[in-house]
């Protein structure tokens, strides 16, 4: 396993948001497409954006440090059909339980709670490529249609 860091976010040609993840050396660089409330929940924790009401991955943190769990990290550990797979593990009394989940919850939660997030050896041989720049012209304008975005704007894709 490599652990990755979230490099930021991007949109593909058809204006589906991107999730960036580099690993420590920079040299290979993963990305995971997302729906667009699951971006935005990425970028709300990348740029320290507080919801005047929780979002789901807030109240799911603020749940699990209720009971006394604690989010020991993520892994990307699969990726079937142009799918990925992803676990939360956490630390229950003392062990380790996984959980399973969508790469972009999991991603949204680990950020949330300061976890390392990791992606299997299988998964970064089969979808990594090597790193090219981020546009920033590209995030800015991710970063203005998220802003702008209504619940009744996602009933239109």
């Amino acid at each position: 396993m490599i652990e990755v860091k979230v490099a930021g976010i991007a949109m593909d040609s058809s204006n589906m948001p991107i999730i960036i993840l580099k690993d420590e050396q920079g040299k290979r660089v993963l990305p995971i497409w997302v729906g667009l409330f699951e971006a935005q929940a990425i970028l709300f924790a990348l740029e320290g954006i507080i919801s005047p009401r929780p979002l789901t991955h807030d109240l799911l943190k603020t749940i699990i440090e209720t009971v006394g769990v604690s989010v020991h990290g993520i892994v990307i550990n699969a990726i079937q059909d142009n799918t990925y797979f992803a676990k939360i593990e956490l630390q229950v009394n003392g062990h380790l339980e996984e959980i399973d989940s969508r790469p972009s919850d999991a991603i949204a939660l680990a950020l949330r709670t300061a976890a390392p997030i990791y992606v299997s050896d299988p998964v970064l041989s089969m979808a990594t490529m090597p790193q090219t720049p981020i546009d920033d012209n590209e995030v800015e304008a991710f970063k203005d249609m998220l802003k702008d975005l209504k619940p009744k704007d996602i009933s239109l894709l």
